[in-house]
């Protein structure tokens, strides 16, 4: 019988969370930290378009071609690293949109797969930053590069300098590009406890009164609550090798694995939220895990 692995939310915010997973090894976790890098669907920018700008100046109008400071490649490459909010629910794959999937690559985009976004902007003399909240969308709303995000500088115009561009932001995988990848900062480690092995030598560590004392252990001499682990062991750091306390430590209180037990760490960037990309992340490699039992059952 196969047990079902049990997933205790530690910390939650918008777009971080901090989870303890429990019955499980470190294969299915990496797998799950691996599924979050690359298989999680994000909305990214694909391409752009620069035209040129028609813009009025004292009066009259004026035509200004678009002339930013910086390469054309990396105007793209900025843009494509910008937030791009994502509702699965609402939107396909271009190889998959219901609507344009069977036309050629190049001609396929619509409002089902497909958010366009604008940016018409003009350089003054003493500069001007264009920045993600001068991304207008074109259709809903609620599209908007998150106000978190629209201080995200991307480029400079100054006198005589224009940006007018279309921007096209479709839905992709992070295996094929590092823009579609929607999160950051992914790691786990197994979960430890603290183990009081000689208390008259621990004793010199809580005498330095920092974070854990005595009293934080229980009668057997352990100490479980994870966010005092933490802190336990940035205070044995105090105490560890190249340190003045190290001899007469000796490793009085140690660190010790919990067998089947991993604390796993994310944040995402701003497309979409933590819970959001952790669902999405349990389907995608429950469908994987699906299709590989199916193949082994065919094969015995």
């Amino acid at each position: 019988m196969i047990e079902m692995v049990k997933i205790k939310i530690l910390n939650e915010e918008e777009t971080s969370m901090r989870l303890l997973l429990s019955g499980t090894d470190r294969a299915f976790v990496n797998a799950l930290r691996r599924t979050m890098i690359s298989d999680v669907p994000k909305f990214a920018i694909d391409q752009m378009r620069i035209e040129l700008g028609l813009f009025k100046d004292d009066g009259s109008d004026e035509l200004f071609e678009s002339n930013s400071g910086l390469a054309d490649e990396q105007l793209a490459h900025r843009f494509a690293m910008i937030p791009i909010p994502t509702f699965h629910e609402e939107f396909h794959f271009q190889n998959e949109c219901p609507d344009c999937s069977s036309l050629v690559e190049e001609q396929r985009g619509c409002p089902n797969c497909q958010i366009i976004y604008t940016v018409s902007e003009r350089g003054v003399e003493e500069g001007h930053v264009v920045s993600a909240s001068n991304m207008n969308v074109i259709g809903d709303r609620k599209l908007d590069i998150p106000e978190a995000y629209g201080n995200i500088p991307l480029t400079k115009l100054f006198e005589g300098q224009v940006l007018h561009a279309y921007f096209y932001a479709i839905m992709g995988r992070g295996r094929d590009h590092a823009k579609f990848s929607p999160v950051a900062g992914v790691t786990f480690r197994a979960r430890q406890i603290g183990v009081m092995n000689i208390k008259t030598r621990s004793k010199s560590l809580f005498d330095l009164d920092l974070n854990i004392n005595a009293k934080d252990f229980n009668k057997d001499g352990k100490l479980t609550d994870i966010d005092k682990v933490d802190l336990l062991r940035d205070d044995l750091h105090h105490a560890g090798d190249g340190t003045e306390l190290q001899s007469e430590f000796k490793e009085a209180i140690t660190l010790e694995d919990v067998s089947g037990e991993f604390i796993l760490q994310f944040q995402t960037d701003g497309s979409m939220s933590a819970r959001t990309c952790l669902e999405c992340a349990c389907q995608e490699l429950a469908a994987r895990f699906s299709v590989i039992s199916a193949d082994l059952e065919d094969a015995l």
